[in-house]
């Protein structure tokens, strides 16, 4: 039934991302915009234009270009880009690490905190703080990413300079990496100054994109941790003299972690999302960030190439999340 189940899934992730390309494809070439026009000097005779459209491609019909990009992409080109000359694979593979690290350590910091507030809420249940609690996670809740990054920016960059402002490293006492995944490379050569340093870079980042997910995970959890204290085992073990903390934590959370999970599966995917303005304000060097310098310069090719690698993590984000639901209540491949 599982194999059954994820086979279904990823069948449904494989029509989803054709449906994807086709709509990114077709509406990069709606909008108002010659990327031909971006790239060639405004003394250039219609005979360099129409020779800059043909190496493109782009003097062909819709359809025929399709099909052309389609094919290519199935092989896994994805052509070259517009305004940097060079693959679009390339580019892809050495912004994607940056993103994927920023990404899954705001998740791990936004996991984490949300589990604490929402255990230290429930064993607070009752009293004056909980108000404080709900508050405060209200507050979060309300605050988008962008403008924690702001506020970031404004308090620990300007006012109380002591975190970096932009960049993934400093360029003065950057090693050379024989991996594009930076955190993990230095931690793992024991390159304690290199992971102090990247880890400083990444603090804004992680804080702006991890706090609303904290929120949410906060609220989420403390709802099923609430309901699964009323529950019968929990009262059973009460009654046997279990303390309040290892109720939470060794009784309720085993069983209100589902949801919880479901919806972080989610918002990560949003988080990913979001990484494309904290990128561009903190100039962190992700896939975010180029994906904005792609849509000014007009890249087909890698914008293209950028909004499916998108897709194609939000779709395996979503069957690892289904996975592991189903996992921990097998009920739910019958769903």
């Amino acid at each position: 039934m599982m194999l059954h189940h994820l086979l279904g899934r990823m069948l449904t992730a494989f029509v989803t991302l054709i449906g994807v390309a086709i709509v990114i494809f077709c509406l990069l070439r709606i909008v108002p915009g010659d990327p031909v026009a971006m790239m060639i000097s405004p003394s250039a005779t219609p005979a360099d234009i129409a020779a800059l459209r043909a190496r493109y491609g782009l003097d062909l019909g819709l359809f025929q270009q399709f099909v052309i990009w389609f094919k290519a992409v199935t092989a896994g080109d994805f052509g070259t880009s517009i305004s940097l000359r060079r693959d679009v694979v390339e580019l892809i593979g050495e912004r994607l690490p940056a993103t994927l690290e920023l990404a899954f350590t705001a998740l791990v910091f936004g996991v984490l905190a949300g589990g604490t507030i929402a255990v230290i809420a429930t064993l607070l249940r009752r009293t004056p703080l909980e108000a404080v609690f709900e508050f405060l996670n209200g507050l979060f809740l309300a605050v988008p990413d962008f403008v924690w990054a702001l506020a970031l920016v404004l308090v620990l960059g300007v006012a109380f300079p002591v975190l970096p402002l932009s960049g993934r490293l400093d360029p003065a006492s950057a090693p050379a990496f024989v991996t594009p995944f930076y955190l993990l490379e230095s931690l793992v050569r024991l390159d304690f100054a290199t992971f102090s340093d990247l880890v400083a870079h990444m603090v804004m980042p992680v804080l702006a994109l991890g706090l609303p997910l904290a929120a949410i995970v906060a609220r989420i959890l403390k709802e099923s941790l609430l309901e699964a204290m009323g529950q019968d085992y929990v009262l059973l073990a009460r009654l046997k003299g279990m303390s309040p903390l290892r109720l939470v934590l060794q009784e309720a959370l085993r069983n209100a972690v589902g949801p919880t999970l479901t919806l972080t599966g989610v918002q990560f995917t949003f988080m990913i999302g979001g990484t494309v303005i904290i990128e561009r304000i903190f100039a962190y060097p992700g896939l975010g960030n180029m994906a904005i310098d792609a849509v000014i310069n007009r890249d087909l090719p890698l914008i293209q190439g950028i909004v499916l690698i998108f897709g194609a993590l939000f779709i395996l984000i979503n069957i690892a999340t289904d996975a592991l639901a189903v996992l921990l209540d097998p009920r739910q491949a019958h769903g």
